[in-house]
């Protein structure tokens, strides 16, 4: 599937649950279209992973995930040997008298991890390529991603060069805990993507929770943006918004009340220190914006 315009492509999001504004759909329609990963900046809880996820079912490609997080090796991101099958092909040669060495190193002992797998399966259909929270990784990983972003290649000694056919659509996120290498941005196309507007982060509850009622959605929206205004430790992202309201709907809430905020906080803030902060005369208080609204 492609997209002649930035307008289709953002008709094709809506069609799947994502509400993105036009700069952002501008983002990924260039990401398409000139073949470039898309680095995605932004809180936690704000919707870039989504992005790819969202992609890959739209395009009707297989979606592979790249979790990121500190001491990432080639073992984990790459290949490995399956170690165990190379020792029992041993085993079974030599009460068969073969010479086991010449064969324990093919492609049928290998197992594939992520990026070993996006360039393999590019030659039938480009993936969808999520390297998840790449500011969780070591720098090192981000040396070798910056060679694999520029040749799509990847040398296996006992078997030779793996090259990609087609390169995958690459989408990185980052939730800033360090800042990503300038090399690397260089090579990417880069959003960030903030907290949603009131209007924007209605339409997402709407998209995404159609069975919550209208004044339920509106309340729980405006709730949540005015604790963004708090000097919270970790303010609650979209993610929490629609756990919200799906744990709303489930309790059968039609609207927001002491009691049900009370009961349910932990639905939308993570951390006790921040839960004791608006519990009680803050809800009451965050209660009365959200109903004035």
């Amino acid at each position: 599937m492609t997209f002649d315009s930035i307008d289709a492509l953002q008709a094709a999001l809506a069609s799947h649950a994502y509400v993105a504004d036009r700069s952002l759909t501008t983002a990924i329609y260039l990401a398409l279209k000139l073949n470039k990963p898309l680095l995605l900046e932004g809180e936690a809880g704000v919707g870039k992973t989504e992005i790819a996820k969202t992609l890959a079912t739209m395009l009707d490609r297989h979606l592979i995930r790249l979790q990121c997080y500190e001491g990432l090796d080639v073992n984990t991101t790459i290949y490995e040997w399956n170690y165990a099958r190379q020792m029992l092909a041993i085993r079974m040669s030599e009460t068969q008298g073969a010479d086991a060495l010449k064969n324990i190193f093919g492609p049928e002992f290998l197992i594939k991890r992520p990026l070993l797998q996006a360039i393999e399966e590019s030659a039938l259909a480009p993936p969808v390529l999520l390297i998840d929270e790449i500011d969780r990784a070591d720098e090192e990983f981000e040396a070798f991603l910056l060679e694999l972003l520029s040749d799509w290649q990847i040398s296996i000694p006992e078997i030779g060069t793996v090259r990609a056919v087609n390169p995958p659509t690459v989408i990185i996120t980052s939730n800033r805990t360090r800042e990503v290498h300038d090399a690397l941005k260089r090579r990417c196309l880069f959003y960030w993507v903030d907290y949603p507007t009131l209007d924007k982060e209605l339409q997402i509850v709407r998209a995404r929770v159609p069975g919550a009622g209208e004044r339920l959605s509106r309340q729980v929206v405006m709730f949540v943006q005015e604790l963004r205004r708090m000097d919270l430790y970790k303010l609650p992202g979209v993610a929490e918004t629609l756990d919200w309201v799906t744990a709303l709907v489930a309790l059968d809430a039609t609207e927001l009340s002491q009691g049900v905020v009370e009961d349910t906080l932990g639905a939308i803030l993570k951390f006790q220190d921040d839960i004791v902060q608006v519990r009680g005369k803050q809800v009451t208080e965050l209660l009365k914006r959200a109903s004035a609204g």
